[in-house]
């Protein structure tokens, strides 16, 4: 990591954290982190030795994970130990919460509800940010009302369920990266900010140990989060430390949550070499998910028996396989597949014109007994394999989860798009 970065003027200054703009590489500031915690809006603020370097670790590593699964997000990368590059935003003066379980100031503004209500799906509120009032509630009428303008866009009802759809998105991939951890993501706080240069909305700002609520085991006692210097009833240098160290506990395994214990893999049959194009395109698709994906030549009519040991093969290593067989014409591949193994097969047949409509009988019209689903699209095959091993591994969900998101948001700005012209 380069150090002699060139700083240009300030930008912005927070409780937490300075803004600067960066002449040597356009479009691009650096968000550097304070020794500072705070709460109440400052109302109680002290120096917390080593908490910029926890705060910029904690924001890269989760800035880092919501990337890699496909949310657009104004990190660039990590620069030093306290500080971080990110793509200039205008930031939209909202704080977007979404909560599963019912704590903290939701009670407060809800009497009546107990503490540990959960919200399936989870909720969402947003609170407008100015410190002389204390950051009031908005509803997103306040917000579309205000006709807010941020780098050339102007923030109206598509924006607003952009950014509402995102939240809810950016939670459900973080509580599922924190569940290998036994931990339970309780609530999260994020900003977003509209990409000087691309003009788009992305999450910005940070996300740090300040911004959500951390309860390992499900139970609130043992919280790992800011909520720890809330509750103090006076700051001593002991209790300091004592929510210093939650803060590094929550640093040493948000690493974690950029890694997977459980692998997987795709291994694709094929009936014949002449129906490799097919196959290369479930490859392509398995990489996009970061699924390892095999391919072997094999005819379950022509040699049953090479068929068997190929597929003894990839069953006696211990790593989880979903089979997909390509097999045009008369499918025998998959069916014998699923009755030959307990593993997942998917049929993936590619279809001539020809005879596409009589061929694919012989892959979905299966003897009893068999489970081996039919898809046509070789991206389908890729997807299902992996929403099988979503399940277990939360880097691959996450993509998934992202992918919808991303799918949502580009069919939303195309509906915009089209309004405008006709309009």
């Amino acid at each position: 990591l380069s150090l002699d970065l060139k700083l240009g003027k300030k930008v912005n200054e927070g409780k937490t954290k300075e803004v600067y703009e960066l002449p040597d590489i356009p479009g691009c500031v650096l968000m550097q982190s304070k020794d500072q915690i705070t709460a109440g809006n400052a109302a109680r603020k002290d120096r917390m030795e080593g908490k910029a370097a926890i705060s910029n670790t904690t924001t890269s590593c989760v800035f880092q994970l919501l990337q890699e699964a496909g949310i657009k997000t104004a990190f660039v990368r990590k620069q030093s130990d306290t500080a971080f590059i990110a793509a200039h935003c205008e930031m939209i003066p909202i704080e977007w919460v979404c909560r599963r379980i019912a704590t903290g100031s939701f009670l407060k503004r809800n009497p009546g509800v107990k503490e540990g209500y959960k919200f399936y799906p989870p909720k969402i509120e947003m609170f407008y940010k100015d410190d002389a009032n204390n950051d009031p509630q908005w509803s997103e009428e306040q917000l579309i009302e205000a006709k807010f303008c941020f780098a050339g866009l102007t923030i109206g009802q598509t924006e607003v369920d952009i950014m509402a759809r995102s939240t809810q998105a950016i939670f459900e991939i973080l509580e599922k990266s924190w569940q290998p951890q036994n931990c339970t993501l309780v609530d999260l706080k994020i900003e977003f900010g509209v990409n000087i240069l691309t003009k788009e909305i992305v999450l910005a700002d940070v996300i740090d140990n300040d911004s959500w609520r951390l309860w390992p085991s499900g139970d609130r006692s043992q919280q790992k989060d800011k909520q720890s210097y809330r509750d103090l009833k006076e700051v001593t240098p002991e209790a300091l430390q004592m929510v210093k160290r939650n803060f590094e506990w929550v640093a040493e395994r948000v690493e974690l949550l950029l890694k997977t214990k459980s692998q997987g893999r795709v291994v694709v049959l094929m009936g014949s070499p002449s129906d490799l194009s097919h196959c290369e395109k479930i490859k392509k698709a398995c990489a996009t998910f970061g699924i390892p994906c095999e391919l072997r030549v094999t005819s379950a009519h022509k040699g049953p028996d090479e068929t068997l040991r190929i597929k003894a093969e990839y069953e006696g290593d211990g790593i989880p396989t979903v089979f997909v067989a390509v097999a045009g014409r008369s499918n025998g591949l998959g069916p014998v597949m699923s009755g030959n193994t307990a593993y997942p097969v998917v049929n993936c047949p590619p279809l001539s014109a020809d005879w596409g409509t009589q061929d694919v009988w012989s892959s979905l019209r299966l003897p009893s007994g068999l489970g081996c689903p039919t898809t046509l699209s070789p991206e389908g095959a890729a997807q299902f394999a992996a929403q099988i091993f979503g399940l277990n591994n939360h880097l691959v969900w996450a993509k998934l989860r992202s992918n919808m998101l991303n799918t949502w948001i580009s069919l939303k700005q195309a509906d915009k798009k089209l309004r405008e012209c006709t309009l």
